[in-house]
Parts: C-alpha cells; structure tokens; sequence
C-alpha cells in the first residue's frame, strides 16, 4: 500500500544562525492520525568538488571542523550563496579554499545530506583539469591546509579512516561509480 504524506499543521521558524536556522513543524500522521512535532535544520544547498588535475591527482584540504573538535581530509566546498547557482559556487569554493582552477566543471549530481532534519542538497562537480591559479582566499574563519593526492589512494583513505566526512565519502563514490565505471 503506498504510504500518504503527513498533513502539515503549523510551521515556525526559530533562530537563524548564520549558516542553518531551524524551523518547527506540526503534522499529522496519515497512519494513526496523532500530531506530531518535528524540528528541521534549514540551510542554503551545500556543494562539494573534487579537483582532479590532468596527471589524476585529488586537490584536497584538511581542515579543524568545531562539530568533531579535530581536522578532517575534505574536498573543497561550502554553501551555495543567494545569488550563485551550485556550478558558480563550485568555481568559487575550488579558488578560494585552494587557489586552483580548472579547465571543465562537470556536474556529478546531489545528495540530500540528512533528509530527516535538514532540507538542503549537496552537489557535487568534478573540476577536471585542475591547474594551480594563485594563493588561497581564505574568509576569517577558515584555515585550510592544501594537499594533493593521487586518485588511486582515495579508496584506501576512505577505507583507513583518512577520509570520514560522509559527504566527501558520497562524491567519491559517485565519482568512482557514476563517472569513471
């Protein structure tokens, strides 16, 4: 039997707090009729890109992140601004966060990164081509150390636990399974 939508009751949005704000919802169950409430973290879509040069090498980045208290081995990427388009602030986060360009910017597709308390996407591009353009364009609070790596070592990272952000973990696979199979 195919399951029904929950019936919206009421929507409130809280706080916002620069990068997320969080919104209450109220809905109605449509398989026992009760009331509901639910909590969901709205945020801009988020995108990724894996800068791969012509010699198959990764660009990445490693980086604190606050949540885990520690660094993590990333892609470049970050919030897709007001005026940008997922392809304009892929261009964007690759220059910024790793002073490289690229000669294409191919679109892997997106994922949704916790559908059960958020409402964003994350894309993902692969930068092919990537090519050193200038120094990084770092905002305040970021501090990213530049790292480059060959492709064929990005499955043993993951594997290793070097790679354990999830969203880095789903562009490789769809790098690996979507466009290089």
């Amino acid at each position: 039997m195919p399951k029904k939508p929950w019936k919206l009751i009421t929507s409130s949005r809280d706080n916002s707090y620069r990068v997320f704000s969080i919104r209450t919802d109220r809905a109605i169950s449509p398989r026992n009729g009760i009331e509901y409430e639910f909590y969901v973290l709205e945020s801009a879509p988020w995108v990724n890109v894996i800068p791969l040069t012509p010699d198959d090498h990764v660009i990445m980045v490693r980086q604190y992140r606050h949540g885990i208290r520690d660094f993590t081995l990333e892609i470049p990427g970050g919030l897709v601004e007001e005026d940008d388009t997922p392809e304009q602030a892929a261009w964007r986060e690759l220059r910024e966060e790793t002073g490289y360009s690229a000669k294409t910017m191919v679109s892997l597709g997106f994922v949704h990164p916790n559908p059960a308390i958020q409402n964003n996407k994350c894309y993902t591009y692969l930068a092919q081509g990537a090519y050193k353009v200038g120094s990084q364009a770092q905002d305040g609070a970021e501090d990213i150390e530049v790292l480059v790596y060959p492709l064929k070592e990005i499955p043993r990272l993951i594997k290793e636990g070097e790679i354990t952000h999830s969203l880095v973990i789903v562009a490789f696979y769809r790098l690996f399974m979507e466009f290089l199979a």
